[in-house]
């Protein structure tokens, strides 16, 4: 099967960039061809940085070169703003025009609010009814769809979890990072309010008073010049902490096996979002089978209950007892580690999720290729 993505892609600094690139390596390793259509800056093999975000002919840009590229179905990765102005409209554009043409078209919605505003229940009604297939992460996230725009959606809609890659660990990480004998709390990701990385900042006095030997390692970087004023405040608020001695910052545009060296340094991550769909640092914590401490996020809540894999915390005070418990015993560390593992074998490595993916796509596929199998060589 020749598969179609339309996506940012590494070196784009984003988590659906990240996504697709595991996903697309996955899926040319079960012997398919594939393609990405992507904006400026994105590199790799097969790989065409074609549209600018700021320009209005972005479905135009796409579809000429995609259609050249004759492909079974196209498999659009979606976010709100990826496509340009008005919260992306132009995706529905291109959407209809692979509709005109007989191309079937795959769309994943990496964002399903629970109240989705105005514009964005606009797109989405549209998205989820010219697309020949929607694929989203996680059930709940199906029935609240069904739920806004109606049952009659049920058989179009795909539940397929996030992929998390084979273990990466990097068995020097706290050597390399001078972090021998410590216990490690990460936190990992852009500096914005959402993410709620003030919050641990504020209760790593208690987890340090209770464990003499945490460090708390904040690994992260600003997207561009945006929450400046939070930024601010938030490290004023590392520099004046108590436990100003015990907290580690680290700044840059981290590789991927730099980021891997960073994660495998951890004890533990947490992610103690005020907000928020799926997240791709919680999937990089699992390929390095990290214990993860999360807010009471519905995405989280899914995510461990499956994998019992953390803990989830209501409220600032539970977040720090249940860093304290992770660091403090280790025999419920190595649980929850070997949990993890457990739960990514069997039900989230890429290469399964794959395979996943593919099955959605012959479902959609005009031509019945049945086991016939695509030929090309590298």
């Amino acid at each position: 099967m020749r598969i179609g993505y339309v996506s940012t892609y590494p070196p784009i600094e984003c988590g659906i960039a990240a996504y697709t690139s595991f996903l697309n390596e996955a899926i040319r390793s079960l012997h398919n061809e594939t393609f990405v259509i992507s904006k400026q800056g994105a590199q790799g093999k097969n790989v065409f940085p074609v549209y600018d975000p700021g320009r209005a002919s972005i479905a135009t840009q796409i579809y000429d070169l995609s259609t050249r590229m004759t492909p079974d179905i196209i498999h659009i990765q979606h976010e709100f703003g990826l496509y340009g102005s008005q919260k992306g409209v132009q995706i529905i554009e291109l959407i209809v025009r692979y509709r005109m043409v007989g191309v079937p078209v795959a769309t994943t919605l990496h964002t399903v609010y629970p109240d989705f505003q105005d514009d964005e229940k606009i797109l989405a009604r549209l998205i989820l009814s010219e697309s020949s297939l929607v694929i989203v992460h996680e059930n709940y996230q199906k029935e609240i769809l069904l739920k806004v725009f109606g049952p009659d959606h049920d058989t179009k809609i795909r539940v397929i979890p996030h992929g998390v890659r084979d273990s990466v660990m990097d068995e020097q990480g706290k050597k390399k990072l001078e972090l021998e004998g410590k216990k490690v709390v990460l936190l990992c990701g852009y500096f914005r309010p959402t993410k709620g990385f003030h919050r641990i900042v504020k209760i790593f006095p208690q987890v340090a008073e209770k464990i003499p030997n945490a460090i708390l390692l904040i690994a992260g970087k600003s997207r561009g010049l945006e929450f400046m004023d939070y930024q601010r405040e938030f490290f004023e608020m590392i520099n004046q902490s108590p436990a100003t001695e015990q907290i580690l910052v680290l700044r840059g545009q981290f590789p991927q096996h730099t980021f891997d060296t960073i994660l495998s340094a951890a004890d533990l991550v947490c992610l103690p979002y005020d907000k928020g769909g799926q997240s791709g640092i919680l999937a990089q914590s699992f390929a390095h089978s990290k214990p993860v401490v999360t807010s009471d996020l519905i995405p989280f809540r899914a995510w461990l209950d499956r994998s019992h894999g953390g803990l989830l915390a209501k409220n600032d005070q539970k977040m720090a007892e249940a860093i304290i418990k992770i660091l403090s015993d280790d025999d419920f560390r190595k649980q929850l580690e070997n949990n993890i593992t457990d739960y990514v074998d069997k039900d989230v490595s890429w290469k399964h999720i794959a395979r996943l993916h593919i099955d959605a796509y012959q479902s959609v596929v005009r031509v019945p290729y049945g086991k016939a199998r695509h030929v090309f060589w590298e």
